[in-house]
């Protein structure tokens, strides 16, 4: 909130409830890092005004004062504000200041995303700054990244044509499927990709009602997205985040399925969720229902929502994401493993050499792009040879592009179709860092032990 005085030579601006302690501060772009201190510790310097003390300064040639205080807003909420007073003769001076602060906090954010929630008292909070995640580092299936990026462009680019046809300028996207599918990154890059603001509403947060949820998403700004994660859980609270018998085990009775359904509808008029379905859908397309935003939501439980959440005009796009599949596996390992840079096998066989590696000099000479079975079994001999004592990636050989697809065509191969979650294989490859031969030489022995260990989890219904 902005306040000028009416005083023809005496500007005053008085930024209110400022949402970031930092005022965008905190950014690594503009942080003084200290690099001439050998034991920096990675913390950051960031300079703001101390309170309750005036600060005097020109800006061009026109004296400034500068004055930041606290007060309590409520019970809970404190209030900043940051006075800015201007001698001057009218607004231009004032309007170029609060203009070149703007260019800054945005160059400061070029590389990051805002985080916001909302607070018991109903106002957005801005809680962090996230470095944009690269598209590429999203391993699904082909296809599903183009298709949620495409259509989000389109959208936002289609604000006349939504107008010109009487059409709410909205867009609704329900990502369901498997937990660790890679459905909340995916929206992470998404918002990297397109520029906007992460807007988190919880529909369980305690105090939130249909009218405080109205009035958040009312006041969320025209282009950004708004994210509610796991929304099935705000009617159905006795639901749990590991994938349902329908998935892996069959032949269940009847009767049960029943009694599941009758809990889910008891779930809904719980007086532990004070937001209700209708009050919900009111939120999203009602009269009051902010236009230009994005909304993402993500379930685990695609047949528990209502059909009236899920109709377009609210969700208007659904994609599954399911567990991983062969190629999920191998691009992952690429992500891992492969040579960053995109250099090719050459370069990479003359960085191995300089590094002292033993690489195989008949894969070395080989001209063929699909290397036999037999120089796959020398390569990943002499890798796993020469990996030995390694343990960080700076002190472990390189491998060359071949290399890599050929241990990532292995460990694909050895990874169960549309059984394990992207996040349990990432996990896996994190405890093999700089050892991609042991991770395909112990993978199988891995995917045992998951499989033990989820048929152990769906036997407990079962006994209780």
């Amino acid at each position: 909130m902005l306040w000028l005085s009416k005083h023809p030579k005496w500007q005053q601006a008085r930024i209110v409830d400022v949402s970031t302690r930092s005022f965008g501060l905190n950014s690594p772009a503009v942080a003084i890092r200290g690099d001439e201190d050998e034991d920096y510790d990675g913390r950051k310097l960031c300079y703001l005004p101390s309170f309750a003390r005036t600060y005097s300064l020109w800006y061009q040639r026109h004296y400034l004062s500068v004055t930041r205080t606290e007060s309590q807003d409520g019970i809970y909420h404190m209030k900043e504000v940051l006075q800015i007073d201007i001698l001057a003769r009218d607004h231009k001076v004032l309007n170029n200041l609060l203009l070149e602060a703007k260019h800054a906090y945005h160059a400061a954010e070029e590389h990051l995303i805002s985080i916001y929630v909302s607070e018991t008292s109903g106002n957005w909070r801005h809680v962090t700054s996230r470095p944009k995640r690269p598209l590429k580092s999203i391993v699904l299936d082909p296809g599903m990244k183009d298709l949620l990026l495409d259509d989000a462009r389109d959208f936002l680019q289609s604000k006349e044509w939504y107008s010109e046809r009487g059409i709410p300028f909205r867009r609704g996207y329900l990502l369901y499927g498997a937990p660790g599918s890679g459905k909340t990154s995916m929206i992470h890059s998404l918002a990297g990709e397109l520029g906007l603001d992460v807007y988190i509403v919880s529909l369980s947060r305690m105090g939130l009602d249909d009218t405080s949820l109205s009035a958040l998403i009312s006041e969320l700004p025209e282009r950004c997205i708004a994210l509610m994660e796991d929304i099935d859980a705000a009617f159905h609270h006795g639901l749990t985040r590991d994938l349902e018998e329908e998935n892996n085990v069959s032949d269940g009775s009847s009767e049960e399925k029943g009694h599941e359904k009758e809990k889910e509808k008891a779930a809904i008029s719980s007086p532990l969720s004070r937001i209700t379905l209708s009050g919900l859908l009111n939120a999203l397309d009602g009269v009051g229902a902010q236009e230009g935003r994005i909304l993402y939501a993500t379930t685990n439980r695609y047949t528990a929502l209502d059909p009236a959440l899920c109709r377009p005009g609210r969700m208007d796009l659904h994609v599954e994401f399911k567990l991983s599949s062969r190629y999920q596996a191998r691009e992952l390992f690429k992500c891992f493993y492969l040579p960053s840079g995109g250099s090719d096998d050459k370069d990479n066989r003359e960085d191995a050499t300089k590094r002292k590696t033993s690489v195989s000099d008949s894969a070395d000479a080989s001209s063929s792009s699909t290397p036999s079975e037999s120089d796959a079994d020398v390569t990943s001999e002499k890798l796993a040879q020469s990996f030995v004592g390694h343990k960080h990636r700076s002190q472990g050989p390189q491998l060359s592009r071949k290399q890599a697809e050929v241990l990532a065509d292995r460990f694909a191969d050895l990874i169960p179709e549309r059984e394990l979650s992207m996040a349990s294989l990432q996990g896996y490859l994190m405890s093999y860092k700089v050892r991609p031969v042991e991770a395909v030489e112990n993978v199988s022995a891995w995917v045992e032990k998951e499989r033990a260990e989820r048929a152990k989890k769906n036997k407990r219904p079962s006994n209780s």
